[in-house]
This record gives C-alpha cells, sequence and structure tokens, in this order.
C-alpha cells in the first residue's frame, strides 16, 4: 500500500493520488460496449436461440440443459448443503427480512386545508430481475441480498439469474422460496431480463452486482428496464485515530481479495498507527494473491495533518464500505454506502448477516444514494383529495398561478368546478 501524508513536502503527491481516487467514477465501461451491444442486438431479435448461444459459449450451458433450474434442483442443492452453512443462511435471511421491514415505506394522508387531503400510497413494482454473480466465487448471499427485500415490498413476480449457479446459490434460493430461476449470465442475461424471450418474460427493473459486461448492459437498457445503479469494483475506507490496526488491516485485506481492482484506503491523522497498519497488511495479504494485487495497485494510506481534514477527505471520496471509530463518528459522515462502527464491527459482517444491503455504490455514486433497499422495489405514488370547501379555500390560489404561467385551461379548470 502507498503511504502518503496529505501535507508537507508529498502534499503534491498526495494531492495527484487523491484526485485520481475521486475521478475514478462508478465503472467504466467504453471497452466493451461495443461486444455488449451486439450480444444486446442479437438476443432482441434472435430470443431463445440466441441466449443459449451466448450462453453455452460463455457459461458453459450444456445442449441438454434447460434455461430455467427446477424448484427440485434447488431442494436438492438444499439437503446437500451442510446444516452449518443452512443455519447461517437461515439467519442472513431473517436479519435481511426484518431490516427490509423496518425500512418499508408507510402510507399516509395529511389535511393542509380543510377539505383538502394530500399523502401517498406505496405500491410494489410488478416484477425485478435479480442478478447474481457466478464468477470467482460463488454468492449466496447476492441472492439472499437482492431477492429478500423484494419479496418484503410485495413484488409479485422475482426473477433470478446466475451463470453456471453453484450449489450454494440454488440453496439460497431454496431457502427464499424463488420459483423462476435461471442459469444464465453475462450481459445476455441482462438482455433477456430487459428484452425478454420466448423462455423469459421481461422485468419492470433489474438489480444486483456484476462485472463489465452486466454493468454495460445494464447502463445500455436502463432507458426501457429500470437499473439499481452501475456497480463498480469493491471499495473500503477506514477512517480511524484509534482503532485496532489488525482489525483495520483485517478489513482491508478483506474487502481487496474480492478484486484486483478493488480500492482499500485508510485515512488517519495518526501516523504511528498508519505505520502499524501498513505492516500488518503486508503480513495479513501475504498468502492472499488477489488481495495482494488489489492493495500494491489501488492501495493507500493518508495521513491527514488534522483529524477535520480526514473527515473531509472521507466525505470526498464518497467509499462504498466505511469503517468508523465510535457512534459519535455518523455525525459528521456525509456520503457512503454503508458504515461500520468501532472495533468489532468488522466490514464481512455486513457482507453477509448483519441485514443491511450488501448491494451498494461505488464510484462515488454514494453522494446521491445509498445502497440497495426495499425502497428499489416500490412506487411512492402521491395522492390528492378535494371537497368543495377544499378547493374553495385553495383554488384561487391555483387560479392565480396559472393565470401568471400564462395557462388559461388550467385556471379554468379549476374555476368550473367553483361555480
Amino acid at each position: 500500500m502507498k503511504l502518503v501524508k496529505t501535507y508537507g513536502r508529498t502534499a503534491k503527491a498526495a494531492a495527484a493520488l487523491i484526485r485520481s481516487i475521486e475521478q475514478r467514477g462508478a465503472v467504466s465501461t467504453a471497452k466493451v460496449e461495443p461486444v455488449v451491444r451486439k450480444i444486446l442486438a442479437d438476443i432482441r431479435k434472435g430470443g431463445d436461440a440466441a441466449l443459449r448461444r451466448y450462453a453455452a459459449k460463455f457459461d458453459g450451458l450444456q445442449k441438454t440443459q434447460t434455461l430455467l433450474v427446477s424448484r427440485e434442483e434447488m431442494e436438492t442443492a438444499w439437503h446437500a448443503t451442510s446444516p452449518e452453512l443452512q443455519a447461517a443462511m437461515m439467519i442472513a435471511r431473517g436479519n435481511i427480512l426484518a431490516f427490509a421491514e423496518a425500512q418499508m415505506p408507510k402510507e399516509w394522508m395529511i389535511s393542509p386545508a380543510d377539505g383538502v387531503g394530500t399523502g401517498q400510497i406505496v405500491r410494489p413494482l410488478g416484477s425485478v430481475g435479480c442478478y447474481v454473480p457466478g464468477g470467482r466465487y460463488p454468492l449466496p448471499s447476492t441472492l439472499l441480498m437482492t431477492a429478500t427485500p423484494a419479496q418484503v415490498a410485495g413484488v409479485e413476480r422475482i426473477v433470478v439469474c446466475s451463470p453456471k449457479p453453484a450449489r450454494e446459490t440454488l440453496a439460497a434460493a431454496w431457502l427464499a422460496g424463488v420459483t423462476e430461476f435461471y442459469r444464465v449470465g453475462g450481459a445476455q442475461a441482462i438482455a433477456a431480463l430487459a428484452y425478454g424471450t420466448e423462455t423469459i418474460a421481461p422485468v419492470n427493473k433489474i438489480v444486483g452486482p456484476g462485472n463489465l459486461y452486466v454493468t454495460a448492459a445494464k447502463m445500455l437498457v436502463s432507458s426501457e428496464c429500470g437499473i439499481d445503479m452501475p456497480a463498480g469494483p469493491t471499495e473500503i475506507v477506514v477512517t480511524s485515530e484509534r482503532g485496532s490496526a489488525a482489525g483495520i488491516a483485517a478489513d482491508l485485506v478483506a474487502q481487496a481479495e474480492h478484486d484486483p481492482e478493488t480500492l482499500a484506503v485508510l485515512i488517519t491523522s495518526n501516523e504511528a498507527l498508519a505505520k502499524s497498519v501498513a505492516a500488518e497488511v503486508k503480513v495479513q495479504a501475504r498468502d492472499n494473491n488477489v488481495a495482494k494485487q488489489s492493495l500494491a495497485a489501488q492501495g493507500a494510506i493518508l495521513i491527514a495533518e488534522t483529524v477535520a481534514g480526514a473527515r473531509e477527505l472521507t466525505n470526498r471520496l464518497a467509499p462504498e464500505h466505511l469503517t468508523v471509530d465510535s457512534p459519535a463518528d455518523l455525525k459528521w459522515v456525509q456520503n457512503a454506502g454503508s458504515v461500520f462502527v468501532g472495533d468489532y464491527a468488522p466490514q464481512s459482517m455486513g457482507d453477509y448477516v448483519s441485514g443491511p444491503n450488501h448491494v451498494l455504490p461505488t464510484g462515488r455514486v454514494g453522494r446521491v444514494r445509498g445502497g440497495l433497499s426495499v425502497l428499489d422495489f416500490v412506487k411512492i405514488i402521491t395522492v390528492q383529495e378535494y371537497s368543495r370547501k377544499g378547493l374553495g379555500k385553495l383554488g384561487p390560489h391555483a387560479i392565480a398561478l396559472a393565470t401568471a404561467e400564462g395557462l388559461t385551461g388550467h385556471a379554468e379548470s379549476v374555476q368550473v368546478r367553483m361555480r
């Protein structure tokens, strides 16, 4: 990891490094867009035949395999899963359910004037597609994180796509009660979910993380199908003045092992802590090749001149995962996907069992939105109700505004009801 002071002789080099981190963007899909556009067009035109062709090429789909995974196959996977993993999945699902239920927005009405009622009703999306990666590691946790809040929201049709689904992922699907699961992945799965094929009906929205091709596909179909967010490589920032060096290093290594492109940063004004963490990272990443590669390329320890400077820098970076020292630190946090508080809150807990979602904004998207939640699966529809008395109270003001804008039809639509 690069260790740089943001002040003094290294201030210029630190400023350049920080700018490069700030400009990282959620993900750069330009280099894969031509390939992805062709896949999208082929599947839109060729349906199942094109989908199977790409699935055979990229996902290893066999001619004898159906696109749809049967519930029996999921059940078999569940029974072949160890009791320890079954218990872990059940705990995780229970916590995700409870958290999503607490997040669920409420319906309400207020009365801004006598005879006037305004409020909101909450309705689920009709259908969603949950993308579950199946590359370097099996990700049953991602299936639970995407399907469960959709169920809490009341989404009627929940579709899961995952290439070469691992037994663990199929077991999680059985536990979650998934009934529509397709063994396809990549841009071809996104195309099928967005446009539909003979076998897969299109969905209203696609959620979940994926590689560069998946992300590019999601962004390209977003004009016709809702998406949650573009998801780039994993990010971790730890902002600490007094944390455990071993614990901080462990979190940096843990997130860095996701991907060679992971961004891993410690921000502190405590130089002794910075040096201790740097030493610990070397030891802990020694036998973890992916983490070692990631930390060498994107790892950084930034030593700020003051605590306030460390905090300001943290908000500028708007990280996906952020660890801070104490609950008091939450007051200054403005931009982050998910926050972990104290020495006993390893970020890995959020990846699996805490309950808050692990599908989180990267590339400074944390400046404008939080992680995936039950809110991604509902629509909040506003409601307005007037009695004759209420219209008489507020109507003249609407007429005045419509007249000022030169919209006489608007004014008349109110006036005709007041005569």
